[in-house]
């Protein structure tokens, strides 16, 4: 490999000439966030009231009603299962959230696995896992798991009947009913469909309380699937069908992106949709014009939040995913659009230049759902399937501290100032103060692409704007970037550009670069001006639940009056 030359300086990204193509994303309206944070506030409030129902001595009776004496229809898996971990539950290892236990305690009343790890194991998406196993060893465990969990929680119970665990509960129970049932006694057939039926009533009165987002969505899915497979369910179905186009508009964005802005609440809410059309077709029900439009623009955004490998951008609660389970979804969906290469509404962008890729957060952090970051304006970098710069990713485990620290503006490839969020997160997980104004502006020409960014949120705690600039030329081998403050007061500021565990880094001696070594052997090069350049150690969770050792780029320095202005640049070496 060559170096760059000597004393090359690190210039701004040259400006564009000729034509050039030219987007603006405005800041969104504060008030319709604080209109969706009031709605979801009061539906809180309300369902808080309604628990006080459900615990009641008289509530169980009032779920009594006719008992189903079979399905009218068993909806399709689409997603398979993996017979691995189907393997471990046959065995009696249920394992969720990187942590195990026997079956004999899972559906324990004094369960101590946390919440999330319950959550897991209530709403029985596990049992596509043990039907991919396909003995009736699994087929025995399923319906013993099935038939604990009926013994144990045949009333109301806060976690295992919440409305989102009830939802995807009824949804696999109904979708694996034959797989449970199939040479099962009379007794457990009559006791498994009138406890579905009592789940279906309850979810009836409660899903009016879901909050907007995934939840509500999963909702709307439970209830069309009883509705077509339960004796006398017909009578709801124009309701819900109404409901659902509803839903469909309110959620899929005009680009195609989830309202949640994240590529795991994407990737989760285009199955929900295909779902729903699925077991609509199924049922020789019309599928809603607004459900099939939400496919077909959800299915775009989905490979807009790819990188090479296959994997997803860890943006807002997302991991890498599986890739060859994404190619399942987009296959599924039956929509060949290709990604946008900028999605206003969503708030983010995309740009490729030969085999560089960058995706960058442009948007305000979504109040819908509690999974959102305070990483305005970061951005992640990958060449060909190669990831280079990062977001640390999403923590899925059980202890809340790691959590919050992974969704944390630190924990993000942009800058943090005085060591605060530039989104607040609030100890309950959900989302404080934000930035009110994000702006981008796109401009391109001659293949070379610019991006322009700015957000307000350390405006209000500091008195300061951060803006990014972002230039890469049409090679894809040169990406140029300039972060400034602008306000006052002194502050401390950080820059951080987190590294893929896969990029080995090496500090030059001069403090002002850094050359990284990807596993094709090729070689790149960060220079920095205006700030002190050093490695420090980071940590990657690409998938959620496995810590793996990484490292940061970090470039510190400081306003003056309330100013600062820092040049950095990624070039490719050249091969000798």
């Amino acid at each position: 490999m060559t170096d760059a030359p000597e004393g090359q300086t690190l210039e701004k990204p040259p400006k564009p000439r000729g034509r050039a193509r030219v987007g603006k994303q405005g800041g969104r309206k504060i008030s319709v966030f604080r209109h969706q944070s009031v709605l979801s506030v009061a539906r809180e409030a309300t369902y808080w009231v309604a628990r006080l129902w459900f615990r009641g001595v008289f509530y169980n009776s009032s779920l009594r009603g006719r008992r189903p004496q079979s399905l009218r229809l068993i909806p399709e898996e689409n997603w398979p299962g993996s017979s691995d971990r189907g393997a471990g539950l046959v065995d009696g290892r249920f394992r969720f959230l990187n942590h195990s236990l026997p079956a004999a305690n899972a559906f324990s009343s004094a369960l101590e696995a946390g919440p999330g790890w319950q959550a897991e194991l209530h709403g029985f998406d596990w049992l596509r896992d043990m039907r991919a196993v396909g003995t009736e060893a699994a087929r025995v465990q399923a319906r013993t798991c099935v038939s604990e969990w009926i013994d144990g929680n045949a009333k109301w119970r806060l976690l295992s009947w919440r409305p989102d665990i009830l939802s995807s509960r009824l949804c696999n129970w109904l979708t694996h009913a034959e797989f449970i049932s199939a040479g099962a006694d009379e007794n457990f057939a009559a006791t498994f469909l009138e406890n579905t039926a009592r789940q279906v009533k309850h979810l009836r009165r409660a899903a009016r309380f879901m909050p907007n987002g995934l939840e509500r969505m999963l909702s709307a899915k439970a209830l069309i699937y009883a509705s077509l497979c339960l004796p006398g369910g017909i009578k709801y179905v124009p309701r819900l069908l109404k409901s659902i186009a509803k839903m469909c508009d309110r959620q899929i964005l005009q680009d195609g992106g989830h309202i949640e802005r994240s590529p795991k609440a994407q990737l989760i809410a285009l199955r929900h949709l295909i779902d729903i059309r699925s077991v609509l077709l199924a049922s020789n029900v019309e599928v809603p014009e607004a459900l099939q439009r939400a496919i077909d623009r959800a299915a775009p955004m989905l490979r807009f939040y790819r990188h090479g490998d296959g994997g997803l951008a860890l943006f807002n609660g997302s991991n890498e995913g599986e890739a060859w389970l994404i190619d399942v979804v987009l296959t599924k969906a039956e929509s060949r659009g290709k990604p946008l290469t900028s999605a206003p509404h969503t708030g983010f962008e995309r740009f490729t230049a030969n085999r560089a890729l960058i995706i960058a957060d442009c948007g305000i952090p979504s109040s819908v759902g509690k999974g959102a970051h305070a990483g305005t304006l970061s951005f992640e970098m990958s060449v060909g399937k190669q990831r280079i710069v990062v977001n640390c990713g999403a923590y899925s485990g059980r202890d809340e501290t790691w959590r919050l620290a992974q969704r944390a503006t630190a924990a993000h490839s942009t800058m943090t100032v005085d060591d605060r969020n530039s989104t607040g997160i609030n100890a309950d997980g959900s989302i404080g103060d934000r930035p009110t104004n994000v702006t981008s502006e796109r401009l391109e020409a001659d293949g070379n692409t610019w991006l322009d960014l700015s957000h307000d949120g350390y405006f209000m705690p500091l008195g300061l704007v951060q803006r990014r600039r972002i230039y890469v030329n049409s090679s894809g081998t040169d990406v140029r970037g300039e972060d400034t403050l602008e306000g006052s007061g002194e502050h401390k500021f950080a820059i951080r550009f987190h590294l893929h565990p896969s990029v080995k880094a090496s500090l030059v001696k001069d403090g002002a670069s850094v050359l990284l070594r990807l596993p094709d052997k090729s070689g790149w090069r960060m220079r920095c001006s205006d700030g002190i350049a050093s490695l420090q150690e980071s940590i990657y969770l690409g998938d959620g639940h496995e810590s793996r050792r990484s490292e940061q780029i970090v470039i510190a320095g400081a306003t003056q009056n309330g100013a600062a202005r820092v040049k950095w640049a990624l070039t490719r070496l050249s091969d000798k």
